[in-house]
């Protein structure tokens, strides 16, 4: 016959209500975790956007959230609506469906270009421009000073952005006499001297040799590492996963959001190319 026991019995029951009390503080703890990212100026958000040149939609079902202090990577196959989505969350085309907004305005609307520093795919364009670093680097200072003289404050941030980018003893230097991530380099400049909030960059590395590749990680992380937001369009798979924190996959719908560490190259991009599973899709 098995006798009952009733101090045994106690403790589990105690056990168990210790484990239900710290569940609940668990509970507690997320919830103001969603209350407090709730709470924050997000720099990007888009409802279930969608968006296409002709009738075929480019992108579309699209919903993300980026807050502030995020470095964010988006990859996926060429011709996936990577660059549209960009152009999208900078309000340089407009939905045909849902909302995107920038610093909590409709993007299209926004219009505080000192909080925006975008590189471009490619600085191809600055080989015909007969300009030196330092005068690209001033441009991010219109901005906040218009097309007026620069004052002592400006010249002193222009220089200070310079440093910070590496490119002190090349700022007397032309930018067509740059190689492509000498320019890239410049190019951040600039945006550093705007004192931007978001910097975006879409395939910053495409033909910049690889020491120059390494170099401008680094200096991404140190920058992302001062409070900037960080948007990255990056080919490059192995770059994204060492190097951001946040990982989109995309093509035309999103198939991947989250943490780099979770992110697998191969099975993210076979589910891109449209054969193993669904995009993934919000849950409440």
């Amino acid at each position: 016959m098995t006798r009952f026991n009733g101090e045994a019995l106690s403790r589990e029951t105690a056990a168990d209500g210790e484990e239900e009390e710290w569940k609940e503080e668990e509970w507690k703890k997320e919830e103001k975790k969603e209350d407090s990212r709730d709470a924050r100026e997000a720099i990007i958000e888009l409802d279930d956007v969608a968006f296409g040149y002709t009738a075929t939609p480019v992108v579309e079902n699209v919903s993300l959230r980026i807050d502030p202090g995020e470095y964010v990577a988006i990859v996926g196959p060429n011709g996936s609506g990577k660059s549209t989505l960009l152009k999208l969350v900078l309000g340089l085309l407009r939905p045909d469906r849902g909302t995107a907004r920038l610093f909590s305005q409709p993007a299209h609307q926004f219009d505080d270009g000192s909080r925006i520093g975008y590189v471009a795919q490619h600085a191809s364009a600055s080989k015909s421009m007969p300009i030196t670093v330092r005068e690209v680097v001033k441009m991010g200072r219109f901005p906040h000073v218009g097309f007026g003289r620069l004052g002592a404050s400006d010249r002193e941030i222009v220089e200070e952005a310079i440093g910070t980018v590496g490119m002190s003893s090349f700022a007397d230097r032309r930018i067509t006499a740059l190689s492509g991530g000498q320019r890239q380099r410049a190019f951040i400049a600039r945006a550093l001297a705007g004192e931007a909030d978001l910097l975006v960059l879409d395939e910053p590395t495409v033909g910049v040799d690889a020491d120059s590749v390494a170099a401008f990680y680094d200096l991404l992380e140190a920058l992302h590492g001062q409070g900037i937001t960080i948007i990255l369009i990056e080919h490059d798979l192995s770059a994204v996963t060492a190097h951001a924190e946040r990982a989109v996959c995309l093509n035309r719908e999103i198939y991947f959001d989250g943490p780099t560490d979770e992110f697998t190259p191969e099975n993210a991009l076979a589910r891109t190319m449209g054969a193993t599973a669904e995009p993934e899709r919000e849950t409440t």
